[in-house]
């Protein structure tokens, strides 16, 4: 069954964290051995080859730069322009992961149909599956580096087909998680910008004032890349059951991420461990089941794991080594009922359904 995750930072790994994820996990392991600079050093879960081995064929993948201005609470780029030189950074690993036959750029329907065609026949016993090529559909997390609209549609011209406005904290267009204000006269002109231009507006992130003013005045699509509901898990950083029902209204589709603090209520960072609280792959066909509920059918919820989204093993579920274990999740969500043809919508169809009306033709 061909999985499709909304939201992984492929160019942040391997720029940011240093790793060459053509090559084996446990190779990238092994490479950060005794290294203490970040918290998931050792522990990290992605990488192509497991990708492949999941049967992770299309990804929704990231640029991703904050800009921290003078007092800034959190870690960042020191100026917008700096912020958008990481992004063309990233956009030039991607063009070279290309350049190497590892990753495919989806920009269009015409490409993601081609592409789906060229997993499925490979399924069926073609040798060349170790090697195919996984698709992906470029996301800007975060939109300060954004520095004009020029520079957007130049991104668009780049292959950008996604945007969240917000990221953690503050941002120059709208604020995120653990934030709270409205979009301001350049959040507002940035939405009607990403409508112009038909790109697709990622709500994840933007906090409750943002996401209310940014519903009433986008008109175009509106996704969730990777987001739980607050009623299973209390923070302002996941969704209410009234904003679930607006994105299911949308024609949504959320996806359900695996960072651990995002799964389990009280999670503390660095303290909590998945052993202390049980935590496994269940617990993300619960919040899936949830969205499901809500949404009296399976056509709005998907995976968008954010997996070595600046952790790893020690803050996602203890049952899951690398990203391949996404390949048991079908199993969970049919001991929970669901039958078939729900389950591949979850994995895949209900993002490519979604992608299919939003992308342009050609």
């Amino acid at each position: 069954m061909l999985i499709l995750d909304a939201h992984l930072d492929l160019a942040m790994n391997a720029l940011e964290w240093n790793r060459d994820l053509t090559r084996p996990i446990s190779e990238i392991r092994a490479r950060e051995v005794g290294k203490t600079d970040l918290p998931d050093r050792g522990r990290g879960t992605v990488c192509f080859p497991e990708l492949r081995r999941g049967n992770i064929g299309l990804v929704v993948t990231t640029q991703i730069a904050r800009y921290a201005k003078p007092g800034h609470p959190l870690p960042g780029w020191h100026s917008p322009e700096q912020a958008w030189a990481m992004t063309q950074g990233q956009l030039a690993w991607y063009r070279a992961m290309e350049g190497a036959g590892e990753l495919t750029s989806i920009r269009t329907k015409d490409e993601l149909d081609r592409h789906v065609a060229l997993w499925a026949r490979e399924e069926r016993g073609d040798d060349k599956a170790s090697r195919r090529p996984i698709g992906y559909i470029l996301s800007l997390e975060g939109a300060d580096s954004v520095l004009t609209f020029g520079h957007l549609e130049q991104s668009v011209a780049d292959g950008l087909r996604a945007i969240g406005p917000a990221h953690y904290g503050p941002g120059t267009y709208a604020f995120g998680t653990n934030a709270t204000g409205s979009l301001g006269v350049k959040g507002r002109e940035l939405i009607r910008e990403i409508d112009r231009l038909g790109l697709i507006l990622d709500a994840t992130h933007l906090c409750d004032d943002c996401f209310r003013e940014a519903m009433d005045l986008f008109q175009g699509p509106v996704w969730a890349s990777h987001s739980n509901a607050r009623t299973l898990t209390p923070h302002n950083r996941q969704f209410t059951d009234d904003q679930i029902r607006e994105l299911i209204d949308r024609g949504a589709v959320i996806g359900a991420p695996l960072d651990a603090w995002m799964m389990v209520p009280g999670w503390i960072r660095g303290k909590t461990t998945p052993e202390g609280v049980g935590l496994k792959l269940e617990k993300m066909a619960e919040h899936i089941d949830y969205i499901c509920q809500m949404a009296g059918s399976a056509n709005h919820s998907g995976v968008g794991t954010d997996l070595d989204g600046g952790y790893g093993r020690e803050q996602c579920p203890m049952d899951l080594d690398t990203i391949a274990d996404l390949c048991r999740l079908p199993d969970l969500l049919k001991a929970r009922g669901f039958v078939e043809g729900d389950v591949e919508k979850v994995m895949s169809g209900n993002f490519l359904r979604f992608l299919r009306e939003a992308l342009p033709r050609g």
